[in-house]
């Protein structure tokens, strides 16, 4: 009996790739840039199954060229990059990698606070350029931690993780906004729901951990901005469209803001002459939160997972549309 046939748009750790190969006819790409739209197009014409990343735009058009296509297996706990809606009309599931990534993207999110707050970045660039010739008594000073106040924006598993750091390690006051009550954070942390502004107003330390949506793409924007601390430092480790970028810039030239971390931009990647870039109080790295072995692997197997699955007609082990349980594609 013929192995199912489908594509995979980037090489993931082995732990997944085996799987695959082992169960499906597998086509992988092993180019460093992602497949172009028309390259997806092509490939799908005649997959059964398609796991794809963040950087793969799966919307109607794209489903319609894929008539025996019965499964999109995105290796990412987000899936904005999937017409979700799209996919269950036409009988396709679709599966993610959730909970395996939570530690590992806390530990950089509280990583980029650390580096923006007392200034690593910038002071690692000022000694390898040969500037440190003694020990300046008001050189790169930065922010304290202990007992600051640290406002979540999206208070769910990784935003918990987050704050447990920050109340844990450094004594930190958690306040949060979000649509739900986080009744175990209020309870063990101490976490306080406040509304958006308030969250602006009181925070020393804002992270950003929300789903994007209609209601959160832009939320950080010159208004948000305007009514932050000058010592508030800004870190990013959910979706970079959470932002509008040049108002960020501009916060930050002027000493709106102290300074941001961001794991994550819009676009990405950012163009070279991004100012963002080239800010001495903002540290940008390559969107690097679940790059751990650990997290990698575990987000292999789970993605390898729901491609087999779904490609077997079995339930997947991350199913973001059950629903399509009755209608799947046989």
């Amino acid at each position: 009996m013929a192995k199912p046939r489908v594509f995979v748009t980037r090489l993931i750790p082995e732990a997944g790739l085996a799987k695959i190969r082992a169960a499906c006819d597998a086509e992988i790409w092993t180019e460093p840039l992602p497949p172009s739209a028309d390259i997806v197009r092509q490939k799908l014409a005649d997959c059964d199954g398609l796991l794809s990343l963040l950087t793969e735009r799966i919307d109607g058009p794209l489903l319609d060229v894929a008539p025996k296509l019965k499964v999109v297996s995105n290796y990412a706990v987000g899936y904005n990059n999937i017409d979700i809606p799209a996919a269950t009309e036409r009988g396709i599931c679709v599966g993610n990698t959730p909970g395996v990534l939570t530690d590992a993207t806390a530990d950089l999110a509280f990583a980029l606070l650390m580096a923006a707050s007392r200034r690593i970045v910038e002071s690692h660039t000022w000694t390898l350029a040969g500037h440190w010739k003694t020990w300046e008594p008001l050189g790169h000073i930065g922010q304290d931690l202990v007992g600051r106040t640290i406002g979540i924006a999206g208070l769910g598993r990784i935003g918990t993780a987050m704050a447990k750091r920050c109340h844990g390690g450094w004594g930190m006051k958690v306040i949060y906004h979000d649509m739900h009550h986080n009744e175990q954070a209020e309870r063990e942390l101490g976490a306080v729901r406040v509304d958006f502004d308030t969250l602006l107003r009181e925070s020393d330390f804002i992270s950003v951990h929300a789903d994007l949506n209609d209601t959160t793409r832009g939320m950080f924007n010159a208004a948000a901005f305007a009514k932050m601390k000058p010592t508030c430092v800004f870190v990013n480790t959910a979706r970079g469209p959470h932002v509008v970028e040049a108002d960020l810039v501009e916060a930050l030239k002027s000493g709106k803001i102290f300074a941001a971390g961001l794991d994550v931009t819009d676009p990405e990647p950012p163009r070279i002459d991004n100012p963002l870039l080239h800010l001495p109080n903002c540290v940008v790295v390559p969107h690097i939160a679940s790059a751990t072995v650990s997290s990698r692997n575990a987000m292999a197997e789970i993605a390898a997972d729901n491609l087999i699955a779904g490609v077997t007609g079995q339930p997947l082990r991350a199913w973001v549309n059950p629903k399509v349980a009755d209608q799947r594609r046989k």
